[in-house]
């Protein structure tokens, strides 16, 4: 027992430095935005394609290096503010991945060819929104409410799950999660985008009702993070992995610290939009 928790208490450790190794990055970059924050952001992205490409048998493939030039060529149109050659670009890495299938014929599967954008949609252009919304209008403000909104949910949601959780939301697939932690992730996100609304309220120009508006982006990335944090465990569950790599100490892989980050970053960004439209 006291080997168990002197175990448990050193793993605690490096994922407690790690995370604090991540707040500093996040810190460093995110408010400097631009170039610096878009190479970051590619560079997690293809480590997370990568990892992705490991579990579809592709990495260090043909077929896996038409999706990373596809990825690298992505972020080089964001950065040449080229968002235009996007569609023509999916279109000739589509080309070439079907070219590589029947030249290769029966090397791949067509699941490998699927996996190859998949790993470039989901890992690669989701998490772009990250430096998408730092580039919007008060995004130097925005950009946070995607971390808030993640983490914030996580934490209300194992807070109240452990207080409250009777009903299992996916007894399958994440057997400790609960429709009350679920609810108490939104709810306490929601809190938080309030409170960063009355704080930051006054420095943000394209929102009338900043503590409402924060609360409700920040309850809207809440619901969605959950679903990309399944969604990550989905993935594994089916391959038969723990994690999808050793990176960073303590979490694990990319995608196992990015899951519900991936799915909040566009929603981030397009429900700001949407109400910096609306209202």
């Amino acid at each position: 027992m006291a080997e168990k928790k002197k175990i448990d208490k050193k793993s605690f450790t490096v994922r407690l430095i790690s995370g604090i190794v991540l707040v500093l990055l996040a810190l460093l970059t995110v408010p400097r935005g631009g170039a610096v924050l878009l190479a970051v952001v590619a560079a997690i992205s293809l480590i997370g394609i990568s990892e992705l490409y490991h579990v579809f048998g592709i990495h260090n493939k043909l077929l896996g290096l038409v999706g990373y030039a596809g990825a690298a060529a992505y972020y080089l149109f964001l950065f040449l503010d080229k968002e235009n050659l996007v569609l023509p670009l999916l279109v000739g890495v589509f080309i070439l991945c079907m070219a590589v299938y029947v030249f290769s014929f029966p090397k791949f599967g067509t699941e490998q060819v699927m996996g190859v954008f998949f790993g470039l949609f989901y890992a690669g252009i989701l998490l772009s929104f990250l430096y998408l919304t730092r580039e919007m209008k008060d995004g130097i403000y925005l950009v946070w409410l995607i971390f808030l909104s993640s983490w914030g949910c996580d934490t209300s949601a194992y807070c109240v799950g452990i207080l409250l959780g009777k009903h299992k939301m996916a007894p399958v697939l994440s057997p400790k999660k609960t429709v009350e932690g679920a609810v108490g992730g939104v709810i306490g996100s929601g809190l938080l985008g309030c409170a960063y609304g009355v704080f930051f309220g006054q420095q943000m120009v394209e929102f009338s009702h900043p503590a409402l508006e924060c609360a409700a982006i920040c309850m809207v990335g809440a619901l969605i993070s959950q679903v990309g944090d399944l969604a990550a465990s989905a993935i594994k569950r089916n391959h038969g992995i723990k994690d999808y790599g050793k990176i960073i100490p303590g979490h694990g892989g990319i995608m196992d610290r990015f899951d519900s980050i991936i799915f909040t970053a566009p929603m981030i960004y397009y429900a700001a939009m949407l109400l910096q439209t609306v209202i």
